[in-house]
């Protein structure tokens, strides 16, 4: 449902994400309050906020609604867990890894408080002190944040220069001639960029805490390639798995120039380049170098913010996850000449 309404309108990609991410740094580390439990959704549709940031909101919201009701059917999914779902599945339509989400949340009560985080924090009108304040106050560090507003400044750029007939005329079949597997024109050598690539990749997958959330599993089928597994992936032509740090390299290159102005890809490359967010800076400069460090950070990040206290819905998920201690990334952990 998520790739669906994408697909029907491409500015919905954003919304899925920022859903996610209200919904999870909802959390009050102080009094443990809060947090992902899918609240976001009745808290958004009851808005009476015109605005078209807020009214793209609501309709990603409303397709969360149809999702969990599809996905009942079948799956213990809450409402919770299709948030946190929605926030992976915008980024990996547009061409980026697949993130882990960790399913078996408990939705809010009906009548449960809401948290006072603004529905509007990532529409572009805070200031970088007030939007980290919020990351702060769910317990999110500052590299983390950086990391997954990286992801929304992705998706936003993928968007804004794709429209809905591009998207659909990039999910119309190709067909070849019968009995061709493929044209000779169709394969390459090996670059050294391709090399290195597979180096780093072998080193990365070497360190002790790296998860591979794809795990390697897929189960070929009619319907296309692995990465085509739930619909076509609306941002293949601009980004992949392969080059996702392609606009932070932009951002951060373009930012070393004195009095750079970074504003045409978003109200985010601008808080990232902000003098007085000497962290963020830091880590915008690690990823725009290194695409597989972001993505192992993105994807520790996104599954650590979405669970930011999380109450389960009992059985082996309240066993295995109550309590049970996140995995952060701290600010001082930086590795720059490692």
């Amino acid at each position: 449902s998520v790739r669906r309404a994408i697909l029907k309108e491409p500015k919905l990609a954003p919304s899925f994400y920022q859903l996610s991410l209200l919904d999870s740094i909802s959390f009050d580390a102080k009094t443990k309050e809060y947090g992902p439990d899918g609240s976001i959704v009745k808290v958004v549709l009851s808005s009476k906020d015109t605005s078209t940031y807020m009214v793209n909101l609501q309709k990603a919201a409303l397709a969360l609604v149809d999702a969990e009701k599809n996905l009942r059917k079948k799956t213990a999914i809450t409402l919770a867990d299709a948030v946190s779902i929605g926030g992976a599945e915008a980024i990996e339509s547009i061409g980026g890894p697949v993130l882990p989400v960790q399913l078996g949340r408990a939705d809010a009560p009906i009548k449960a408080p809401v948290s006072s985080v603004p529905l509007d924090l990532f529409a572009g009108g805070y200031s970088s002190t007030d939007v980290t304040k919020y990351f702060l106050q769910a317990g999110v560090t500052e590299r983390e944040m950086t990391a997954l507003l990286a992801g929304l400044l992705t998706i936003e750029n993928v968007e804004k220069s794709r429209t809905t007939e591009d998207w659909r005329q990039s999910t119309k079949p190709k067909f070849r001639e019968a009995g061709k597997m493929g044209r000779m024109s169709e394969f390459r050598r090996l670059t050294d960029d391709d090399i290195a690539e597979a180096e780093a990749q072998a080193e990365l997958e070497a360190d002790p805490e790296y998860e591979d959330p794809d795990d390697g599993w897929y189960i070929a089928d009619s319907f296309g390639t692995k990465e085509n597994r739930f619909g076509q992936r609306i941002g293949n032509d601009q980004v992949s798995e392969k080059n996702f740090n392609k606009f932070l390299k932009e951002v951060a290159e373009k930012g070393k120039k004195k009095g750079a102005d970074v504003s045409d890809y978003g109200w985010i490359a601008t808080m990232l380049l902000d003098p007085s967010s000497p962290t963020c800076q830091t880590w915008l400069t690690k990823y725009a170098g290194s695409n597989l460090n972001y993505i192992k950070d993105l994807s520790i990040s996104f599954n650590a913010v979405t669970q930011l206290g999380a109450v389960y819905t009992g059985g082996k998920y309240e066993n295995l996850l109550k309590n049970k201690p996140r995995k952060s990334l701290n600010n001082d952990d930086l590795n720059l000449f490692s």
